[in-house]
């Protein structure tokens, strides 16, 4: 087995006023040779966007995007003619392929909106671009492996698809509750809140564990825990 430890506070920042984003890998002006990827992961921003604020219109190409709301909501507009409200419990997944352009904005006058953005690296290069996302009820991720994500190919009932056979899943865990996680590739751990141990590894809030060349793994929740998990393959 082959573990990679990336701690909270290991993370580069950027703090632009209007966004503050923690950058788990190379990311804009945060360039870190040994945080370039974990297999096709590529970004993972844990961004907090102030009341009132956002990305302006901007493009993406060939490369799956994921946001997932932690707290407040985003309003979303797109190329395709999308014009949405991402709310917590929510997960919007685009498939850029051959060009995209969107905006995402906290609407709200007082609330921060804080958001992950996860970015895929595509098996396939300039698909048709796709838009999706969907309302994912807690009570299914209570103590259970609860799939967001899915491959296109192989797409799980229920999930949002990807072109790559990656896997995104969340599970909310009582504490001193032990589960144990079957891998489809290569897996990220990453922790949202409370504390958990995965092979020998201590993982607080917002810390991450890459874990590689095995096929199952055992999680224990130390407290109440909410747990992210990346499942990509490496090549």
């Amino acid at each position: 087995m082959k573990k990679t430890v990336h701690k909270a506070d290991s993370r580069g920042e950027a703090n632009l006023g209007w966004l503050t984003s923690k950058h788990t890998f190379s990311f804009a002006n945060y360039q870190n040779p040994e945080r370039m990827y974990f297999g096709m992961l590529r970004v993972l921003n844990d961004d907090i966007v102030k009341p009132k604020m956002g990305f302006g219109t901007h493009p993406h190409r060939n490369m799956e995007i994921i946001s997932i709301p932690i707290t407040g909501a985003l309003s979303h507009k797109d190329s395709m003619e999308n014009k949405r409200s991402i709310e917590v419990g929510e997960v919007q997944v685009m498939s850029a392929g051959t060009g995209i352009t969107h905006s995402e904005f906290n609407d709200s006058s007082t609330e921060e909106t804080n958001f992950l953005q996860i970015w895929i690296i595509p098996n396939q290069q300039e698909v048709t671009p796709y838009y999706n996302q969907k309302y994912f009820n807690s009570d299914e991720s209570k103590n259970n492996f609860q799939t967001l994500v899915s491959p296109r190919n192989n797409q799980i009932e229920g999930s949002l698809p990807v072109y790559q056979d990656a896997y995104i899943r969340k599970i909310d865990l009582d504490a001193s509750i032990t589960v144990n996680y079957t891998l489809n590739n290569a897996a990220y751990f990453f922790l949202i809140e409370g504390e958990v141990r995965i092979a020998d590894e201590k993982l607080s809030s917002r810390d991450a564990l890459g874990i590689e060349e095995v096929k199952e793994i055992e999680i224990t929740a130390d407290k109440q825990s909410k747990l992210l998990i990346i499942d990509v393959p490496l090549h």
